[in-house]
């Protein structure tokens, strides 16, 4: 049950990071932002990893590494890629909802964990409501290019998160056959660690030719880039601590004992949750279906839940 509520302590922590994370990608673009909030956790949780936990050391690093290289790395960088090409709802409907069944995939052919039919039925229900809620009300009229693009990074955005998940998973596998542990925030660090090389890469390219114009159309570039950051700075370091930094280490705490394909249906209820926050920050107000689907979505979870016991 403790796992359980660690997945539901997730899902509201990635909320406020999607809020945060909104907010600063308006501000300093999508690639700069995940960079940022990445490289911020990195410093958190090593804060933490290096004074009370594990360090580097524990004989699931390797996995770990690998985990945050396609989670956190490819996951997210391709999340970005798919955001300004396919919308944030359609985006989040096509990663949160098939990152779940990828993820229980990837462990039953790798791992051999299954799940009961109780189980997948329930997952399935959380699922449908996350699709539901977030479903475009209107068809998006988008160029043959984009819709290719787009929907190719949702795809891989999705592998990545799902193959990342069970790579923790196989983790502490690792580490019980071994007779260690490792606390979630110090294997959050270990992952955030990698994730953060793949960040760096992305930033490095698209920065590469924001320079090149900033330098060649306006001379005044460095005062716009230090009132961005006056105005980015909160939203960032939010985004950090509630995302990459509590919610990685709580998803890593789930994932110790639970399989993949119950605690990321639990966490794909996220963007639900986003649906009340949008409204008290933003004044977006949640339509009919959007709170069926929640209440679908919820009730998926419930069910998830009880067939636990």
């Amino acid at each position: 049950m403790r796992r359980v509520f660690a997945a539901f302590l997730t899902t509201i922590l990635i909320s406020i990071s999607a809020i945060c994370g909104h907010r600063s990608a308006r501000l300093i673009g999508g690639t700069e932002a995940n960079f940022w909030r990445v490289t911020f956790a990195t410093g958190f949780l090593a804060l933490w990893a290096f004074t009370f936990g594990q360090g580097l050391a524990g004989a699931g690093l390797p996995l770990f590494l690998i985990s945050g290289l396609l989670g956190i790395g490819l996951g997210d960088v391709t999340y970005f890629q798919a955001l300004p090409r396919l919308g944030p709802r359609l985006t989040l409907l096509l990663v949160q909802c098939l990152t779940a069944p990828f993820a229980a995939l990837i462990e039953w052919l790798w791992l051999g964990t299954t799940l009961s039919l109780a189980q997948m039925l329930a997952g399935g229900v959380t699922l449908a409501g996350v699709a539901l809620a977030l479903a475009p009300k209107e068809h998006i009229h988008l160029s043959a290019r984009d819709r290719a693009i787009g929907l190719a990074a949702g795809v891989v955005a999705a592998l990545g998160g799902a193959a990342g998940a069970v790579f923790s998973r196989k983790a502490y596998a690792v580490l019980a056959a071994a007779n260690e542990t490792v606390d979630p925030a110090t294997a959050g660090f270990q992952r955030v660690l990698a994730g953060c090389i793949v960040s760096g890469v992305a930033l490095l390219i698209v920065k590469r030719n924001m320079i090149r114009r900033e330098v060649a159309e306006d001379a005044a570039a460095p005062n716009a880039t230090r009132e961005k950051w006056r105005r980015v700075w909160f939203w960032i370091v939010l985004n950090s601590l509630a995302g990459q930094t509590l919610a990685v280490s709580c998803m890593q705490w789930a994932f110790e004992t639970t399989p993949t394909g119950i605690v990321l249906p639990i966490v794909a209820l996220s963007p639900i949750v986003v649906i009340p926050m949008s409204y008290m920050i933003d004044g977006e107000r949640p339509s009919v279906r959007s709170l069926i689907g929640g209440l679908i979505g919820v009730a998926g979870v419930i069910a998830l839940t009880m067939t636990r016991h």
